[in-house]
């Protein structure tokens, strides 16, 4: 008997079921979606989003779910996304809307430009697994902006310091004479003075080139040398007179005009005796410690050579001190003899031809020579040159910096090719002598391959190692790209402040503030990459997709003709382009896009 009931109650609670379906499926209609940012923005090679829904209130059902689909659909084609899940059981007694919030994310590729994020809807009775599609694809975002793909990529290398200084360089040659006790007059025949002398005119007769000649003379504390206030003076006085003799006689004529001669007489002073008395070995540490307390002491200079006059080792120090602070310290500066720049450039090319040996310029004039052609052909013979001749670190990475250069106008294996041999050089360069240019220039590689995240931390791993000044603002500009390809905007504009302002970095750094949305700042320094580059079309661009935001449509317009004018195919791009959406249909943009 009781069978027969089974099939009405199980035809009951179907119908109910049914009933609760189609009514939830009928309320889903009316929900609510929200998604941040909208439309959706590219970011970091990512396009992520927060999607809020709110369902009418007790449209939930205990033994019932409500499944959100989202999806991105582009081209015919669609990128599932997770999927969200309400429980009726969580919802079904609540007076409150039933609400969800969750954060997306899908990779980003040029093809999905153009498309829209969509959600279905689906009602499901949990215990028998019937369910009914209430939304089919509907659309509540569009997208893609995709203004940080604007970056422009620097492939800067970093070349090791040539170590070269190609100005003028002054040495310090240093002469010292010694006088008799109280007197002023130079011999230079005297015991004391002979080895010096002699050694003092054969520099003045080999007629360096001279700058400059100090000449610092200097007196003992005692009385005799003491009373004569003007005796330092004088001995100071007394070398330039005998070096003005010297030149007089070796024929200077108008050089001898060109020197300057500085005098410096050093009067009532203990530095030159401190120092003496470090290394003076006849009095014992005790008593060196009672010299320095009577001169540091009170009282006048004269005072204090009193009571070092009154001490039992008095004459130790007199004898074997004081004469050799009567004396004149000489300096004199002379131009470091160097080749001229021709003469290194001609050099460095006869060395590669073979004419002259490879010895016949050093490895900082080899480097500078490298550094001074536009030709990478003539830096690259420089390099292996180097490398045959004394395997240089700086040889080896700049070698590759090279390559770096070549593969950047190169395509597909042939830029490989390069990539590898420069990647080589850069390890041979380390194992010489681990160095940041190196890591730097490992750093470009890896971001000429694609692989961004590799390239920052090689690139930060340089700028911990130490780069020469060129190196690291050149480098600035690779990490600042970087920074911007990584969503990392407010230290990509940091980075770039400091980097070497091409025409590409201003833009970079422009192109972060419009992405940090300091659109003022954008504007003044796309003005600047402009400044440097007046073709720079995609600069225009940007400064039109700033204005947009500021809601300058008369801007806007400006830049967009001046871009497409330079660059054609910025003109479809720009009207596709969601940043221009609020003006799409305005004569200006049209006009300006035409």
């Amino acid at each position: 008997m009781k069978r027969r009931f089974i099939p009405i109650i199980l035809a009951g609670v179907m119908t109910f079921s049914g009933c609760a379906l189609n009514k939830m499926a009928k309320m889903a209609k009316e929900q609510e979606v929200t998604v941040d940012p909208n439309p959706l923005e590219v970011h970091a090679d990512a396009v992520e989003f927060d999607m809020s829904a709110v369902l009418p209130t007790k449209m939930m059902r205990k033994g019932f779910e409500y499944e959100i689909s989202p999806a991105y659909k582009y081209d015919g084609k669609k990128i599932d996304l997770n999927k969200v899940t309400l429980e009726g059981d969580q919802y079904a007694d609540s007076d409150k809307a039933p609400r969800v919030n969750e954060n997306f994310e899908f990779p980003y590729n040029s093809e999905i430009t153009n498309g829209d994020l969509v959600v279905s809807g689906t009602v499901r009775n949990v215990k028998s697994g019937k369910e009914k599609e209430a939304v089919k694809d509907f659309a509540v975002a569009k997208g893609l902006i995709t203004t940080s793909t604007l970056v422009e990529n620097v492939y800067s290398p970093s070349y090791a310091f040539h170590g070269y200084n190609n100005q003028e360089e002054l040495v310090p040659t240093y002469v010292e004479f010694f006088f008799q006790q109280g007197s002023p007059v130079l011999s230079l025949y005297a015991a004391s003075n002979k080895e010096e002398g002699k050694a003092f005119k054969a520099f003045v007769a080999e007629k360096n080139v001279t700058r400059t000649v100090i000449i610092t003379g200097t007196h003992s504390p005692e009385g005799p040398e003491r009373v004569n206030s003007n005796l330092s003076e004088n001995r100071a006085k007394a070398v330039e007179k005998e070096y003005r003799k010297l030149m007089k006689r070796y024929d200077y004529k108008g050089a001898a005009d060109s020197i300057k001669f500085v005098l410096k007489p050093v009067v009532d002073n203990w530095g030159q005796f401190k120092e003496e008395l470090k290394s003076f070995d006849k009095i014992n540490e005790s008593q060196k410690q009672e010299v320095l307390r009577i001169i540091n002491g009170p009282g006048s200079f004269e005072e204090q050579q009193d009571k070092l006059a009154k001490l039992k080792y008095y004459k130790t120090l007199f004898n074997g001190m004081y004469p050799s602070l009567r004396n004149a310290k000489t300096e004199i500066l002379t131009v470091l003899e160097k080749k001229s720049d021709p003469e290194i450039a001609a050099l460095a090319k006869q060395i590669i031809d073979g004419k002259v040996q490879a010895d016949t310029l050093n490895d900082n004039e080899m480097l500078w020579a490298a550094s001074m052609t536009p030709s990478l052909s003539e830096k690259q013979a420089i390099y292996e040159v180097l490398i045959r001749q004394t395997n240089a670190w700086q040889a080896h990475n700049n070698l590759g910096a090279i390559y770096i250069a070549q593969a950047a106008d190169a395509k597909g294996s042939e830029r490989s090719s390069l990539l590898q041999k420069a990647n080589t050089e850069f390890e041979l360069a380390n194992k010489l002598h681990e160095n940041g240019e190196s890591y730097a220039n490992m750093g470009v590689i890896a971001y000429m391959q694609g692989n961004t995240q590799q390239a920052y931390e090689l690139v930060n791993k340089a700028f911990a190692k130490g780069l020469n000044k060129d190196a690291k603002s050149d480098l600035q500009g690779v990490k600042g790209a970087l920074e911007i390809r990584l969503g990392k905007y407010p230290q990509a504009i940091t980075t770039l402040s400091s980097a070497t302002p091409t025409a590409d970095n201003l833009f970079n750094k422009g192109l972060a503030q419009l992405l940090n949305k300091e659109y003022q700042n954008a504007n003044v320094t796309f003005a600047d990459a402009i400044d440097k580059d007046s073709k720079l079309a995609i600069a225009y661009y940007a400064a039109a997709v700033s204005n947009a935001r500021l809601d300058r449509t008369s801007d806007v317009a400006a830049n967009l003709k001046k871009a497409v004018a330079i660059d054609p195919s910025l003109k479809s791009k720009a009207l596709t382009d969601l940043e221009f959406s609020k003006i799409s249909t305005s004569e200006s943009f049209r006009n300006a896009v035409k």
